[in-house]
């Protein structure tokens, strides 16, 4: 299926368009300050970021030779975001357009040679444009491409000439994009598989109950129910759930001709097989559940020819209401099925051998199955795993790589297969994937004749290609192998050296012979140019000259700092000083500290360096950054890691390890003579902002917090929680300890909260940050709650944005650099209560 983002379609934002929102009151409230109404404006340093240009993204043709590039507009306004929107089983949709919920799109589409040129502009494009996502065709000569018409309430499927250079739409009847992006090239590139929206009009809620809303349960095994948002509550909201679902599938050509597929149902799924000539199709069935999304719910997973007919029935799944506990628990039956890429028509899925229970003794965990068209007899089993599937890249019959993960150990092999031949796998790798250093890298794919990644395989048949992060000591250093796999040996054609931060992208050709990379450095945003392998800097031919979005903080400083916890743990982070600052010159700066803390079974794997110092300095809106442009010193991403030593859970000492980790951050700026200790701040968004309360309930060492979309009472989430696979009757204690909530009277230096109200994120419903709330108020601390109106877990609208810049800025200001001296207290660390 066509995807929003590829390798190189990352999320590079379009240029943004300044938008006049009268709306935004432009003086600045205190932050004490509860009786002003209205959006409001942070300081016009701040304001300039979230207006400034970004580049495009870029999406490379099936044979390597142009680009298209996609522009996205600003952010969109706050009425655009409180458009209708129905939340149903687990997923959002827009009623209007029967699509997925999405408030941003592409409004440009240009392309240009991979060798640079001119560029090609595009005619017959919609205008105004809202590009949701394109694709290719396997021979270039089309690409396809989703509009949403917010006006006439349809998604539309267009299509682009590519040698004409012209667009057109390309059938009447709107898209139905609530469950994929609804549209897939056929291998043969003379039409498209898609999934059309069926008329007729949606239930309408009489408003009058004809009941109350009755679940029961009988007992039975213990099942983890992890929480979820946005859940079915009723047999009203089932039947419109059921309506926006439905979706025709039909077969579309490139003169618009429909030929229907079947009869209209709940598809969640369609995918061609590689010969053009199948249809793995996934449908969902009630029983509807009230407590799952829709993910869990009963379906059937059959595959179809194009004239509808079934051919072969993969399995009927039922509804799973709970897993067993762990982390690598999975759901009994067929699992992660899919087209085999070589092959005409072959299916591969996963069976758990354990009951899916990780608690359970079992030799083989996975098998691992393959059945081929017109799928006689039985499934063949292609691999037995002790660890569970994690999936394959396929490169012909003599060669494939199958990958098997254990979460609970972090462990990870990757197997050479014949899959045709019948021999028993090769072991390639054994390790872990917390192991960054050790990652050999991601095989290189190219797509085949049919559209499919396949494995790029170089004439002897043995070697094949490696694209990685390169992390090591001296921070990620990307890179491009080319690894024998008979011999296990590796040859290095390309390494980012310094003061550059150069990633490999794609291979532009199959020999290897030149690559398409970026180039970045601090003061220089990344730019895509074409590389030739065993040529010097000066060979590479610029592709791209994209501007520094924010040249006002150009001489921004970027330092990566190594620093040791007080149990030995090295830790990393990025420290920024703001333009024209000298610490020696002007003294400490108050400072904003921003981290996420992570859980390992490794000390190791915890103290390895993460980032690079050579990335640029791209202040966005969204993180601690934009408090450079108001002269703050920012620690980035302090690693705050949670290690599990000698088999003992990482969680059972979360507290005293995330303060010792913050200790020795702060510890690191002191010493530095970059902050002063009575003037450092805390924060981060979700498990950030979790982090940020319990940093403020159990250490002085900060001024203030902000806390974004937070979850603080871990009873709320009581089946297993970021990385925590127990559940609260198994780990108590450690529930208890690890909640915010249950230390609020603690919590003595002010805290922001900011959550918003349609928080879609498992966890974090809205409720947790307003009980927060309530909690402190309560207990006579200092808190403050910003509720985001029509807001998810990550917020959207410029007003929203804006106004948390506003909120962020007038709380540090006020309670950090303004903020009255603690005295000795401050002075002697105060780290641990």
């Amino acid at each position: 299926m066509p995807t929003r983002l590829t390798r190189l379609m990352r999320p590079l934002l379009g240029f943004a368009l300044l938008l006049a929102v009268p709306a935004l009151a432009t003086a600045q409230t205190p932050a004490g300050d509860v009786e002003a109404s209205g959006y409001r404006l942070p300081p016009a340093e701040l304001q300039a970021l979230v207006d400034a240009p970004r580049p495009p993204r870029l999406s490379l043709s099936p044979r390597r030779d142009l680009v298209a590039y996609q522009r996205a507009p600003a952010l969109p306004g706050i009425d655009v975001v409180a458009q209708p929107e129905l939340r149903l089983g687990g997923t959002r949709i827009h009623p209007r357009t029967y699509a997925a919920s999405a408030f941003s799109f592409v409004d440009d589409l240009w392309l240009q040679a991979i060798d640079g040129g001119e560029e090609r502009r595009i005619a017959g494009l919609p205008q105004p444009l809202a590009l949701s996502s394109m694709a290719w065709s396997p021979d270039q000569r089309h690409i396809a491409f989703s509009h949403v018409d917010s006006r006439a309430g349809r998604v539309e499927l267009w299509l682009v000439d590519v040698a004409a250079l012209r667009a057109r739409r390309l059938v009447e009847q709107p898209l139905n994009t609530v469950a994929g992006d609804g549209f897939q090239w056929l291998p043969d590139s003379q039409g498209l598989l898609v999934q059309l929206r069926v008329p007729g009009e949606a239930p309408v809620d009489a408003g009058v109950p004809t009941g109350p809303n009755i679940q029961q349960t009988e007992g039975g095994e213990v099942r983890s129910l992890r929480t979820f948002q946005d859940l079915l509550r009723n047999p009203h909201d089932e039947a419109v759930f059921a309506h926006y679902l439905t979706t025709q599938l039909a077969r579309v050509d490139l003169l618009g001709g429909i030929t229907p597929i079947g009869t209209p149902d709940l598809h969640v799924g369609a995918s061609i097989s590689p010969d053009g000539r199948h249809v793995l199709r996934q449908r969902i069935a009630r029983p509807f559940s009230y407590l799952v999304p829709y993910s869990r719910f009963p379906r059937t997973i059959d595959v179809i020819g194009l004239n509808g007919r079934v051919l072969h029935t993969v399995a009927r799944l039922p509804l799973v209401e709970g897993l067993p506990t762990g982390n690598d628990a999975v759901a009994e039956g067929v699992r992660r099925v899919s087209w085999r890429a070589d092959a005409p028509a072959t299916l591969v899925w996963a069976e758990a051998q354990d009951g899916g229970d990780p608690a359970r003794a079992a030799e083989v965990r996975d098998r691992v199955f393959m059945h081929a068209a017109p799928f006689n007899g039985d499934p063949m089993a292609l691999a037995d795993l002790s660890m569970r599937y994690a999936g394959a890249t396929w490169g012909s019959g003599e060669l494939a790589l199958l990958y098997e993960t254990w979460w609970r150990t972090r462990g990870i092999r990757e197997w050479r297969l014949a899959p045709d031949a019948g021999t028993a796998p090769v072991l390639l790798r054994e390790g872990s994937y917390e192991d960054r250093y050790a990652d050999p890298g991601t095989p290189v794919t190219l797509p085949d004749e049919n559209g499919f990644a396949r494995l790029l395989v170089a004439a002897d048949g043995e070697t094949i290609y490696r694209i990685g992060d390169g992390a090591s000591d001296e921070g990620d250093r990307p890179f491009l192998d080319r690894q024998h796999l008979a011999s296990g040996t590796t040859e290095r054609l390309f390494h980012s050296q310094a003061p550059y931060y150069e990633a490999p992208q794609a291979l532009l050709d199959a020999e290897a012979s030149r690559i398409l990379i970026t180039r970045e450095s601090p003061t220089e945003p990344a730019n895509f140019y074409v590389h030739t392998i065993g040529g010097n800097a000066d060979t590479r031919v610029a592709l791209t000259a994209f501007e520094h979005p924010t040249p006002q903080l150009r001489d921004v400083h970027k330092e990566q700092i190594r620093y040791v916890r007080d149990d030995g743990v090295d830790l990393t982070a990025t420290l920024y000083l703001p333009p024209g600052y000298d610490p020696a010159r002007d003294g400490p700066r108050p400072t904003l500290l921003w981290a996420y803390p992570r859980e390992f079974v490794s000390a190791d794997a915890a103290s390895q360096v993460t980032g690079s110092p050579y990335r640029f300095n791209n202040i966005s809106y969204w993180g601690p950054l934009p408090m450079l442009a108001a002269g703050w010193v920012v620690l980035d991403g302090p690693t705050m890691p949670i290690v599990g030593v000698d088999g003992a859970e990482p969680n059972d000492t979360y507290v005293r390890q995330l303060v010792a980790s913050a200790q020795a951050a702060v510890d690191e700026v002191v010493r530095r003579g970059v902050a002063d200790r009575e003037r450092i701040a805390i924060g981060g968004h979700s498990y950030g902002a979790f982090m940020t309360a319990n940093l403020l309930a159990h250490s002085r060492l900060f001024r203030a917090g902000i806390a974004r979309s937070g979850a603080y009472n871990r009873t709320l989430t009581p089946f297993g929680f970021q990385a925590e696979e127990r559940n609260f009757w198994q780990a108590g204690d450690t529930y208890g300890a690890m909640s915010p909530f249950n230390h609020a009277d603690r919590i003595r230096d002010p805290i922001l909260l900011v959550h918003g109200e349609q928080d879609n994120n498992s966890g974090t419903f809205p409720i947790q940050s307003e009980r927060m709330y309530a909690a402190v108020k309560g207990l006579g601390g200092t808190a403050r709650l910003v509720m985001l109106p029509n807001e998810s877990h990550g917020y959207r609208a410029r007003e929203s944005i804006l106004h948390m810049l506003y909120e962020t800025h007038a709380w540090l200001e006020t309670h950090v650099r303004d903020a009255a001296s603690r005295g000795g207290e401050a002075a002697a660390g105060a780290a641990s209560r």
